[in-house]
């Protein structure tokens, strides 16, 4: 990826849906080769994808919390199984799996405090390969809108 390419990025994270146009145009080149390179990024895997950022309260998701969990044993069957079932879950927005004394951190909504209650005793406590989970709730969660490629800590010489 070069400086071309990081612009244009830069332009689609903003705002997704701005057309191919208007890219070309602040980023200084002819709307075909915007073009070109947003497809290479593509097809590279750059880009993953395209998407509307929702309101979660708009979709009765007022709550919001992090669960870690430690699941024996720790083996390979178990862990996919646990990736798999976990991440169906309606509640569940992500799963993270750990290393270091969590095996898992799951990002989970729900209607309120009550459901989130539920829930876990429902989804977690039951499962027999959890042997331990811990709660946070979430009371802001910020993310960084438009993300810049890291620079090289080990540069060529």
């Amino acid at each position: 990826m070069d400086e071309l390419d990081t612009a244009i990025l830069r332009h689609l994270q903003e705002d997704a849906r701005q057309p191919n146009r208007a890219i070309a145009q602040k980023v200084g080149i002819a709307p075909s080769t915007c073009l070109e390179r947003i497809r290479l990024l593509r097809r590279r895997g750059v880009i993953r994808g395209y998407h509307a950022q929702v309101a979660l309260p708009a979709l009765n998701r007022g709550v919001q919390a992090m669960v870690s969990a430690q699941v024996r044993p720790l083996n390979r069957e178990v862990v996919a199984e646990f990736e798999r079932s976990v991440s169906r879950l309606p509640e569940v927005l992500s799963v993270y799996t750990m290393a270091g004394s969590d095996d898992f951190l799951v990002h989970v909504t729900a209607q309120d405090i009550e459901h989130l209650h539920t829930f876990l005793l429902e989804r977690f406590t039951a499962r027999r390969e959890i042997i331990g989970i811990r709660t946070s709730i979430i009371f802001q969660h910020l993310a960084n809108p438009v993300l810049e490629p890291l620079p090289d800590v080990n540069p060529q010489i």
